[in-house]
Formats: C-alpha cells, structure tokens, sequence
C-alpha cells in the first residue's frame, strides 16, 4: 500500500472520529422522566392530584422533561402503578396521598436506585431516596375559620373531611381554631358544626374521596343544622357539597387544596374563599433537585411563610367582609409568618 493511500485513509479515520464526537456532542440531552400517580380522585379532582399534576406540566414547559401519569381506581392499583413505573425506570415517580404511603415506602425501600416524592406524606426517619412534601395547611385554614366567623350571618359554620386522617383533620383543627380565636378577640360565640378538636372520635366525615352524592347529604345536614359557611375537606366529595349549597342558596363554600374559584368557576358565585395547599409548587422544587443533582431524601414543608400554603382571594364576594375583618386576616397571616401566633 502507499503511501499516499496510507495517508488518506488515515484522514478519512480521523474526520470520521471528528465527526462522531461533534454528533456527540450535538446530540440533545436525554428528557428528565418525571412519573405521577394519582390517589383514587384521579387527575382531574380539582384537587392535589391535579394541583400535583400542574407541578409535572410546569416542568414539562419550563424545563423540558418528560411527564406522565398512572390513575389509581382503586388502593389495589398502588402497587400495580409504582411497580409498572419501576420498570420504566422513571427518574422520579411522584405519588399522591395518605392511603398510597405504605406501598411507596415498600417499593422506595426495594428500589434504592430509584427517585421518588410523594405529596401530602413524609416517613420518620427518612427514606434516603424519598422527599416528602407536607404542608402546614393548618396555617391557612386558620385565617379561613377566622375569616368565615366574621362573615357568618347565623353563628354556625361547618366543615367535614373525606377520611379521619392526618392531612385531613390538619384543615379541619386550623379552621376550628380559627373561629375559636375570633370568638376570644370579638366576644363571640360562633359555632363550628362537624368537628371539634377535643373531640375528634365525633368528627364528621364522608368516608369517602369520590362519593359526591355523600357530599351533598352531608351538606345539607350541615345547612339543615344552621351552618351558613361550609368547608368540606373531602377532595371531589366536595362538589357534591358545592351543588347542595348552590341548590340551597343561602350559604356559601370555603374550598381546599386549590383555589375553587378558578378550578371550580360553576360554583364561584357561592365560593367565599379556599385554602390552598400549593403542591405544584414543592413538586416542581423536587423536580429541580433532580435535575440539577441536589435531590435529597427528606422532607418539603409548605407554609404561609414561603407560599406553600395560602388563602385565596374572595374574589367576586369581597362586599361580605369589612376591611376591617380583612385587615384582621391580614394582621394574623403576619403574626403567624413572623412566629407571633402558633397555631397547633
């Protein structure tokens, strides 16, 4: 061979080199996965699975990755869900609720290699490759109680919760204790109908997250009773309980989770306010920590102090409070910010 040949095919190996490492180097970086399964209200409950999923097409937007979901129909699909997402070997799989903690825990613990956060749940001690994300809704819900026993024009306000569970009642203690502090400050007695923090074992409670027809009959008991304010804690069940009391119309609706106002417009003209729980923004925190390699596992704390949790504008029924009731609103969200008021 010559040497002239020699030489050229020497070239031709080293522009072929070239040209695979610039391919290289060009091609685009492989898509974040980021996988969510939703709790049995599914993706649209107007509700944290939704508020959630908002987290995921935040990031699919804003950052480029790559989201899916696996709706829940029943607690035997926990496992089906997560050991499907397993083998997909998403980069983070995001679970939703109470009731799907112990299958996450099982499937984190016997995938140690794999990412997971789950909402409204955390572990203690910690699982090393789990961030929970909790939210200090009682905060909220405070100024919601207080706000509600400065509306209410029969002295009776009423809640109730999906399930007796922790990220349930939470809602319901920081309401309850809301009307109990505008009762010291005003001299009132105004009466929360349907759970008492004291006595907790005679709560009212729909058993249920998607039995909106269980909704609406605990409702009009609530309205039956005299409440002209009600907050149902129950997920989609409280649409059931927005129709009763649109259908009553002599009462009005405190939302949860989201702002029901704007995910729920049939039912704004009745919503005097909601106490979010903003998961979309703590889901799209721990998406980033993937992303830039920081994901550690722990916990997330949603609080009024870093808008993790908030109180919705009344929007449309502003005229029912004063500016002094709201002022007072106001006043307690700072006091509780600054660590002036606690209220657990």
């Amino acid at each position: 061979m010559s040497k002239r040949v020699i030489t050229l095919l020497s070239l031709l190996i080293v522009a072929g080199m070239l040209l695979a490492a610039c391919a290289k180097a060009e091609a685009p970086a492989a898509k974040i996965k980021v996988c969510q399964i939703t709790d049995t209200g599914g993706i649209d409950d107007k509700s944290f699975n939704a508020t959630a999923w908002k987290g995921i097409e935040d990031a699919v937007a804003q950052l480029g990755i790559e989201g899916k979901y696996l709706e829940s129909k029943e607690v035997a699909d926990y496992e089906k869900n997560l050991n499907a997402f397993v083998e997909e070997k998403c980069d983070l799989i995001v679970t939703v609720g109470f009731l799907i903690g112990d299958a996450t825990k099982a499937t984190a613990e016997a995938n140690p290699d794999l990412k997971f956060s789950i909402v409204d749940y955390a572990y203690d001690p910690a699982i090393p490759n789990v961030v929970g994300q909790v939210f200090n809704t009682d905060e909220a819900a405070y100024l919601a109680g207080y706000l509600a026993a400065g509306v209410t024009k029969t002295g009776k306000v009423g809640t109730f919760g999906g399930l007796p569970i922790p990220t349930v009642t939470i809602f319901m203690d920081g309401f309850a204790k809301g009307v109990a502090k505008y009762n010291e400050v005003k001299g009132t007695n105004v009466q929360v109908l349907g759970w008492d923090p004291a006595n907790p074992d005679a709560g009212l409670f729909s058993m249920s997250f998607d039995d909106q027809q269980k909704g609406r009959e605990l409702a009009v008991s609530l309205m039956d009773e005299g409440a002209d304010i009600i907050m149902p804690v129950a997920g989609p069940v409280g649409l059931g309980a927005a129709a009763a009391i649109k259908e009553r119309g002599n009462a009005y609706l405190i939302g949860v989770d989201s702002d029901w106002f704007l995910t729920s417009p049939e039912y704004a003209d009745i919503t005097l306010t909601s106490v979010m729980k903003l998961m979309d923004a703590t889901t799209m925190q721990v998406i980033k920590s993937v992303i830039d390699g920081t994901f550690k596992g722990g916990v997330v704390v949603g609080t009024l102090a870093n808008n993790g949790v908030a109180l919705a504008p009344l929007h449309n029924l502003e005229s029912l409070a004063s500016a002094e009731l709201l002022a007072e609103v106001e006043q307690l969200k700072a006091d509780i910010i600054a660590g002036k008021l606690s209220v657990k």
